[in-house]
Order: C-alpha cells, then sequence, then structure tokens
C-alpha cells in the first residue's frame, strides 16, 4: 500500500446516477399500479436520494411518486441538512416528534398530494420502531394497500456502477495505509487500543493531507481509515466476532485483523491472520488451509455461477481435511452502502453472480487454545478473472511480526 495520495480524488454518487436508480426503481414490474412509494432505512433513502443521517426517533422517509417527483420528509432539525445534500425535488419538514400532530399524519396528507390514491409501496407501512418511536401506519391514516418493493430494491443494490466500484476501490486504498501501520505498530508489549488508536490517526493524516475538506464519510459510524484487531489476540482469536479486551501482545499470539475506510458512504473490508514472533508448525499448518480456502473461494467467484456454490466448494475441501470442528461461518458477503449486503456466499444463497456484485471473501478457521485464521479481501466479479479491490499481503512470511 502507497503512501502516495490519489490522483484522482474520489467524489460522492452524482446526482444524475441517483435519479437514473429511481427511474429503474419506477420500472421495475413490482412497482406497478403504485401510486406513491415511501422508503425509510437510512442505506436505502441515501441511495435513492443522496442523503445520509442518522435515524433516530423521528421519522425520516423518502416518497417517489409514480411520475417520478421526489419529497423527503424530515424534521425541522434535519431541514437545512437535507436541503444540502438531498438530490430530490422538494424537502419538507415536521416541527418535531411526537409533536401535536403526529408525523405520520404530516406524511398522510403530502402522500395524498403527490398522488396517493389507492396503493402504497416501498420498505414499510410506517416508520420503523426505532429508538422508542410509536406511530399509526400510513395504510391506516390514508386506507391504500401496502406492496413492499425491499426485495426489488435490494436485487438493483447488488450490481454496482463503475463509481460505486471506484469508492470502494479507494476505500480499500486507505484501509491498507491503515492497516499497514497497525501491523509496523504492533509489538510485545503494547496494547490493541493504543496502536489502534496509533494507526488510525497516522493514516487519518494522510487522507486528511490528500483530501483536505473534500473528503466526506458519509457514514453514521466511523470517520476515516481505521484497522483494529476487535479483540482476536491471541487464544480470543477463535471467536469469530469478539470485541476488544484492550489485551497486551505476547510473543506467539495468533492475530485477527480488520481494516476500512467510509468512503463517501461506501466501505469495503481488509482482513488479515498474522503471527507475532516465529510461526509454529501448528500456527503454519493452520494458516496454509486457511490460504488454501480463500484462493478457492475467490477463483469461484465468477460470473454465471451461484453465489452458494463458493460455500460449497470451501465445505467441501474442509470436510475433505476433517477440519470441519474449526468452521464456523459461510465465506462472505456483498458489501457497498452497507458493510454487510446480500447476497451472501452461503450454501443457501442461489443468486447467480454477475459482473459488478463485490463480495467480501473470508472463508475462516477457529482453533481453541491457538486463535483465528481468516483473511479477507474484497473481490470483483468482472466478466472474466475476479479482482482484487483491497491489495495487501496474503503471504505467511510477509504477516510475520517481529518481537524486538
Amino acid at each position: 500500500m502507497s503512501e502516495q495520495g490519489s490522483t484522482t480524488l474520489a467524489r460522492p454518487i452524482e446526482a444524475e446516477e441517483i435519479r437514473a436508480r429511481r427511474e429503474r426503481l419506477l420500472a421495475h414490474p413490482d412497482a406497478a399500479g403504485v401510486d406513491v412509494m415511501v422508503w425509510w432505512a437510512n442505506h436505502r433513502v441515501m441511495y435513492l436520494s443522496g442523503f445520509a443521517f442518522v435515524p433516530t426517533e423521528r421519522p425520516i422517509g423518502l416518497a417517489i411518486a409514480a411520475g417520478g417527483e421526489t419529497v423527503l420528509f424530515v424534521p425541522r432539525l434535519e431541514l437545512e441538512h437535507a436541503e444540502t445534500y438531498a438530490h430530490v425535488d422538494r424537502v419538507v419538514a415536521y416541527p418535531e416528534y411526537p409533536g401535536r400532530r403526529h408525523p405520520m399524519e404530516l406524511l398522510a396528507d403530502e402522500l395524498r398530494a403527490l398522488g396517493l390514491r389507492a396503493r402504497l409501496g416501498g420498505d414499510g407501512e410506517g416508520y420503523p420502531k426505532v429508538m422508542g418511536y410509536r406511530g399509526p401506519k400510513l395504510t391506516d391514516l390514508t386506507g391504500a394497500t401496502f406492496a413492499p418493493l425491499d426485495d426489488a430494491l435490494e436485487t438493483m443494490m447488488q450490481v454496482k456502477s463503475p463509481a460505486e466500484v471506484a469508492l470502494v476501490r479507494e476505500s480499500a486504498r486507505w484501509a491498507g495505509l491503515a492497516h499497514r501501520y497497525l501491523q509496523d505498530l504492533t509489538r510485545v508489549g503494547r496494547s490493541e487500543t493504543e496502536v489502534e488508536d496509533e494507526a488510525a490517526s497516522r493514516a487519518n493524516q494522510k487522507l486528511l493531507a490528500a483530501y483536505g475538506g473534500a473528503y466526506r464519510p458519509m457514514s453514521w459510524g466511523r470517520s476515516g481509515p481505521h484497522a483494529g484487531y476487535r479483540g482476536q489476540i491471541g487464544a480470543h482469536g477463535a471467536l469469530p466476532h469478539s470485541l476488544t479486551t484492550n489485551a497486551v501482545f505476547q510473543a506467539g499470539d495468533t492475530l485477527v485483523t480488520g481494516a476500512s475506510c467510509p468512503m463517501f458512504g461506501y466501505w469495503s473490508e481488509l482482513e488479515r491472520t498474522m503471527v507475532l514472533g516465529e510461526p509454529s508448525d501448528e500456527q503454519r499448518r493452520w494458516f496454509a488451509h486457511m490460504l488454501a480456502l480463500q484462493d478457492l473461494a475467490i477463483d469461484a467467484c465468477r460470473p454465471g455461477r451461484t453465489c452458494a456454490s463458493v460455500d460449497e466448494a470451501v465445505q467441501a475441501y474442509v470436510d475433505a481435511h476433517g477440519l470441519r470442528d474449526a468452521w464456523r461461518h459461510h465465506v462472505g458477503h456483498d458489501i457497498g452502502l452497507r458493510y454487510h449486503e446480500g447476497p451472501f456466499l452461503d450454501v443457501g444463497d442461489d443468486t447467480v453472480m454477475q459482473p459488478g456484485m463485490l463480495f467480501t471473501v473470508e472463508p475462516g478457521l477457529y482453533v481453541p487454545g491457538l486463535g483465528g485464521f481468516r483473511h479477507s479481501d474484497t473481490i470483483l466479479v468482472t466478466d472474466g478473472e475476479p479482482e482484487f479491490l483491497t491489495d495487501y499481503p496474503r503471504d505467511l512470511e510477509r504477516l510475520t511480526l517481529p518481537v524486538g
């Protein structure tokens, strides 16, 4: 991973692409007969409007009329925020939640004005129960029937545009830099928290030097490049979704990492297995199996094949080599505006892979008393060979850390 800034800085998704997404959605067969759509989930609102926000008990919804008119419905405190960033025709603000008149009642009036008569579509009949929210359903207030369209939109979101791929690629570039700092700073006697904080700080300084004020994470989570261990240190690494324990690094530790960087709302995933000091024979054996599994899975990510076939190939290797006791989870997942998206590289997912799909490929093996063994790379399905968007060493030699 080079520490040099990009020659071309990434930019957020343009308004033209966002409008094209809405047009494709309106033309979807499942949307036939729908007068107005309303979208609630923050990542879906962002996908269809460009507006990134933190969901609270105050409802925020994107209404799209059959004729294409768009209204973003927000609380008063979000009005200027939405007007600055949302690519919509109008922003309508209500005073507050719950208010003297409930926001859903006010939204029902707006939907009628947009042409709602009989059929409402979207991803819910009312705002979800976020942070204690309560309220009536729009179908009860308007008498309209409801057509769920979330599956149609999710299918659209599975295949990324060139602009989306470029943002994930740039995310991966900065994730690699944060990981390089993490690897270089990890030493016996240091704690995971101090190493993670220093790695993130150094990587963020580089990013801000390259982007200045042009960088926006557009994320309701972390900001900037970061890398860490999430407690997956030594024997604790056998817990694949562990939490930080602020462990102190010791010679012989097996280490499992994770790195990413929100880039105008889009994410990548980079994970590596490292060893602190000369690897033992057992560590070498499990590392070799893990790397063989990932090689096998990446090679299987090709158009026309099913997501299930990737996991089936991995599990066949697991069984052939007697590794079943160390297996815990499927191979990976799509990634984009959310860190986890569908489809999934799982024996139960028969989605056919297409060029433009992005997957984390991360088969893992977990050995009690020894630790976890998992690499994750973000892979683009192309017309030919799978393409790595993450770029970081994968061999044990370059992932062995000195103890001095």
